[in-house]
């Protein structure tokens, strides 16, 4: 039971430690101490140390032996790679989505579109945070309805490394139109099963993304 509690909080300072770096909190090449996370999450060195060796794996954070670890962050052109992926991921996972979405999803997307018009109807157009927010519902329903769990997890975790380009993106008022626009009509074409279109739909709507990006200053993508 021992081990048990400290994976999962070791699992826990983790997580919270890459959602810092994903949301901008540490910048690249910002020394994380151990001892500072350490009392600033109430945990002991020895978690923080465990999951800074994991955000090493995932190519997070570069740890120098007798200095410490630094954070690599997501660079330009990681951004660039995660895009072009997602671009051809996400029509599957449309295509998968409509052949297995269930009327509860169907709903809650329904939701989730009614809450993004009311933001966008409100003076300034609802914040960027916001917006952000309701998109990456929108998606996260999508990738459970896919019904695959490898596809799901893959999509969720790079929704989460290009989390700061995605506000970018959406900041910009008349993006943010368009992006409701098109998560409409893809959510249509997955009412009207027609697997086809959800799937062009949903690979346009990512590459629609890219091309927000260049403009907003991303010219690697």
């Amino acid at each position: 039971m021992g081990e048990y509690q400290d994976n999962s909080l070791s699992s826990r300072v983790f997580q919270r430690i890459r959602d810092d770096i994903l949301k901008g909190k540490y910048k690249e090449h910002d020394e994380l101490r151990e001892n500072t996370i350490g009392k600033e999450l109430g945990v002991s060195r020895t978690p923080v140390r465990e999951a800074l060796r994991q955000l090493e794996l995932e190519g997070l954070v570069s740890i120098i032996p007798n200095k410490g670890a630094y954070v690599t962050g997501i660079s330009p052109k990681d951004v660039s790679d995660i895009y072009m992926i997602r671009s051809m991921l996400e029509g599957l996972c449309a295509r998968w989505a409509t052949e297995n979405i269930s009327d509860e999803q169907l709903d809650e997307l329904d939701e989730i579109m009614l809450l993004s018009e009311f933001h966008m109807k409100r003076e300034g157009g609802g914040s960027a945070e916001q917006m952000a927010e309701l998109d990456s519902r929108f998606h996260a329903v999508l990738y459970e309805a896919s019904n695959s769990r490898i596809l799901s997890h893959l999509l969720l975790d790079f929704h989460k490394y290009v989390q700061v380009a995605r506000e970018t993106s959406v900041v910009s008022e008349d993006r943010a139109r368009k992006s409701i626009r098109e998560h409409k009509q893809l959510l249509r074409a997955i009412r009207d099963k027609d697997a086809d279109l959800a799937e062009q739909l949903a690979n346009e709507h990512i590459l629609h993304v890219i091309l927000n990006l260049r403009k907003q200053g991303y010219e690697e993508i």
